[in-house]
């Protein structure tokens, strides 16, 4: 399911795009913005995790570099079933996470600094579940699929913005019409993103992280630290791409008046009640994990 719902999500925006290249230069921009499209979803299919760790400026840790973040993941990947995913660290004072990559076979997960500096040892284990119950139900590649095509639409729309994107043109169909036309396109583009990034994922996540790690208080406290200093602490690599918003546990925006139109994240205190009334509801499946 998860496998068609990206191919429509890439369909949509690879039109978005080419209406793009349209209003700004008649049917040949369509036709090179079709051919970027085409360039651009090959790529974010194969390589959007690297681009978001990169944009990130994450780098790979291992059982000698970061001991206890390493073996807390392999424990829960153990715990899961899954396979061993990459470990990142992204040097950013907002505490937050994320995962990405095409599947689990060839995963990532991602905690700032600022995170493992704020959270004790259990709740980074329910914060690093929760990112690989993304992994494990394939929201990962969705996640950065998305990420990658709508920030390329919300840059073509800047460049409208800013530089006119050759309103005077002759090969404009629409002139001015056709620039004010790529404009919108970026809230469109986040539309998009909020209806491909359903805020149900990640209750979901929450609920089958709790499972993974077996307390569903751990991430519960986790959240509750989470939104409090991401509200007062910048992520500017995220404020400057705010179509990777929907990839973090918490909502890495507030500074910029645009970032309610990538608000994918349902509200934190709901997810704390609803992993408060998970856990008071008795042993869960899998069986407690201790760090």
């Amino acid at each position: 399911m998860n496998y068609v719902r990206t191919a429509v999500l890439i369909a949509a925006l690879t039109a978005l795009f080419m209406a793009a290249g349209f209003f700004l230069a008649g049917q040949a921009g369509m036709l090179i913005a079709f051919a970027v499209a085409a360039a651009m979803n090959l790529y974010a299919w194969w390589n959007s995790g690297e681009s978001v760790l990169r944009h990130f400026k994450a780098h790979e840790v291992d059982a000698r570099s970061a001991p206890g973040l390493y073996s807390t993941v392999r424990q829960l990947a153990d715990n899961a079933g899954l396979p061993m995913p990459r470990v990142y660290i992204a040097e950013n004072d907002q505490p937050n996470a994320f995962a990405t990559g095409r599947g689990p076979k060839n995963a990532a997960v991602c905690a700032t600094s600022g995170l493992l500096r704020l959270l004790d040892e259990r709740e980074v284990a329910g914060v690093m579940a929760h990112e690989l119950a993304h992994v494990q139900h394939r929201d990962t590649l969705v996640m950065t699929v998305t990420a990658t095509l709508a920030g390329a639409i919300s840059m073509l729309a800047n460049f409208a913005m800013f530089f006119g994107g050759g309103s005077g043109r002759r090969d404009n169909p629409l002139g001015i019409v056709g620039v004010l036309a790529v404009m919108i396109l970026s809230p469109l583009a986040a539309m998009l993103v909020q209806m491909a990034i359903s805020r149900g994922r990640e209750y979901e996540a929450d609920r089958a992280g709790a499972e993974i790690c077996g307390h569903p208080l751990w991430l519960a406290s986790a959240l509750g630290k989470l939104h409090r200093a991401s509200q007062r602490i910048d992520n500017l690599a995220a404020e400057n791409n705010p179509a990777t918003a929907h990839m973090f546990i918490v909502n890495p925006l507030h500074t910029r008046a645009t970032d309610s139109l990538f608000s994918t994240h349902p509200a934190v205190e709901n997810r704390i009640a609803r992993l408060q009334a998970l856990a008071a509801a008795g042993p869960l499946r899998r069986g407690p994990w201790e760090g």
